[in-house]
């Protein structure tokens, strides 16, 4: 693995269209599926999102396209391999929220896993991301 998809990367992927998808697929074609991973942050994050979606439904059709979300979820993570927030990333985490940088909880443990991995984090975020030292980031949308 070399390359961490942030949740903004990963949801141009998921919508397969559009210019940003055309940049970013062209250039992941470049390189074997196994230097991609994604992580349970991100799966956290976009489940969230499904989650707040079905409570917010005010119909059946509404509940159904939820659920078919979730599910569409589920299976776009089995293509990639997930990295889990573990041990080292927690600790990563927490030596970023000692340097009190500004950066949203779930941005900062994201960082935190690529950091302590040594992964490039591919991401459009590079004004939140760009204050975190010593992480490499690139956005393959441009």
């Amino acid at each position: 693995m070399r390359y961490l998809l942030d949740t903004d990367h990963l949801s141009i992927l998921q919508r397969q269209a559009g210019q940003d998808y055309n940049r970013l697929s062209r250039r992941m074609a470049n390189h074997p599926l196994s230097d991609f991973t994604v992580s349970t942050v991100t799966f956290h994050e976009q489940m969230l999102g499904i989650h707040a979606y079905i409570n917010r439904a005010r119909n059946l059709n509404d509940v159904v396209r939820g659920y078919e979300m979730m599910a569409r979820l589920v299976s776009d993570f089995k293509v990639l391999p997930l990295v889990s927030f573990d041990t080292d990333a927690a600790m990563t985490f927490a030596q970023l929220k000692a340097q009190r940088i500004q950066l949203a909880k779930m941005d900062a443990r994201i960082a935190a896993i690529a950091l302590c991995r040594g992964l490039i984090l591919l991401t459009r975020n590079h004004r939140d991301f760009g204050k975190v030292s010593g992480l490499m980031i690139e956005d393959w949308t441009v």
